[in-house]
């Protein structure tokens, strides 16, 4: 693998760049303080791809949008000249390009691996969201290293996190000190099973182990805020600031349907947030609803209506549905069951 220079100076380097051009590598344009990006970033590293990061300014920004469809980051530019989005079936289009290192296995496990992602992806980015902009110190932090130093426009990305929290459900007290012990939670299953195995599923990483190091790298062991509470995990941050850079290709996951504890503990965890608040954004999308509302931790929260949560959703229903042959179907049907998940990704 080539990068170009380790990752602070790489993203130092990408502060400086200017316009879009063709290369034989992959191009990342994004931020150091963006989770999709870092999440992105470990799987270019794992899969060994020759990549570099680069950011979006006023130089490339409306090329980037226009030929990606969104203004959103990360955006990876192809050696062949294409420029596409969101992470997870991008992760599946280069798992075709490098398939000794595939980040989600075929079959069963690769419905496993989707599945735990999912919970990352689209619930536990709330908690950080909100350690990121409800703390004053992390908040102008992270707004002036976004913002290069401009503290005029550190100030307008100041006012537009905490109405990303509102939205995200952590506008009360008792959701930000309810989303705090979740993570903490998370950390201590990580410290618990990096005892046990090198990555989150055993003996190679998966697509679970880089949305991890994405929350990890650009937010949890990054801002001055969740970084001391990091800290008190010292083999997730070993793993965050290297060790999971390890990997040289092989290694072999724990087998589907038991996995590892890791897996066990994030499975529970869905049950009570993840299901509850993807179903009832279902409803809202099906309903045309800009909001909607469900028990979270004991209090009737709002939360707004999106269409991704939905569209990221169904990714998992149709892997099942068209990925999978009829008695592997059935086996990760009975597991859903067992797990009390039929409900959000079979139909």
């Amino acid at each position: 693998m080539t990068i170009v220079a380790p990752a602070r100076q790489r993203y130092g380097e990408a502060n400086q760049s200017a316009g879009v051009h063709v290369s034989r590598n992959y191009i990342v344009y994004g931020g150091e303080l963006s989770y999709f990006t870092r999440k992105l970033e470990a799987a270019l590293t794992f899969y060994g791809a020759d990549f570099e990061i680069r950011a979006k300014n006023a130089d490339n920004r409306e090329e980037i949008e226009r030929r990606s469809g969104t203004h959103q980051v990360p955006v990876l530019h192809t050696p062949e000249n294409w420029m596409i989005a969101d992470t997870t079936p991008l992760m599946q289009m280069l798992d075709a390009r490098f398939p000794p290192r595939h980040m989600f296995p075929p079959g069963p496990m690769g419905v496993l691996v989707h599945v735990l992602e999912e919970f990352f992806d689209e619930w536990v980015a709330r908690v950080m969201v909100h350690y990121r902009w409800h703390y004053p110190r992390s908040a102008e932090f992270a707004s002036v290293r976004m913002a290069g130093g401009d503290e005029r426009a550190a100030a307008t990305v100041r006012e537009w996190g905490p109405r990303a929290c509102r939205a995200t459900g952590t506008d009360s007290e008792h959701q930000q000190r309810e989303a705090e012990a979740e993570y903490q939670r998370v950390l201590q299953a990580m410290e618990t099973q990096l005892g046990q195995t090198s990555w989150m599923l055993g003996d190679r990483p998966t697509a679970l182990d880089c949305i991890l190091l994405g929350g990890l790298r650009a937010h949890t062991n990054m801002d001055p805020d969740p970084k001391e509470v990091t800290a008190a995990y010292p083999r997730v941050v070993a793993w965050a600031e290297g060790g999971a850079d390890s990997w040289h290709g092989g290694g072999e996951l724990a087998p589907f349907p038991e996995s590892t504890p890791f897996a066990a503990f994030v499975l529970c965890e869905m049950v009570g947030t993840y299901k509850p608040y993807v179903l009832a954004n279902a409803r809202a999308q099906d309903a045309g609803a800009k909001a909607f509302h469900f028990d979270t931790y004991g209090e009737d929260v709002s939360y707004l209506s999106r269409p991704y949560p939905e569209a990221s959703r169904q990714m998992i229903v149709q892997r099942i549905r068209n990925q999978l042959r009829g008695d592997e179907r059935d086996t990760v049907e009975s597991w859903l069951s067992r797990a009390g998940l039929a409900e959000c990704f079979i139909s």
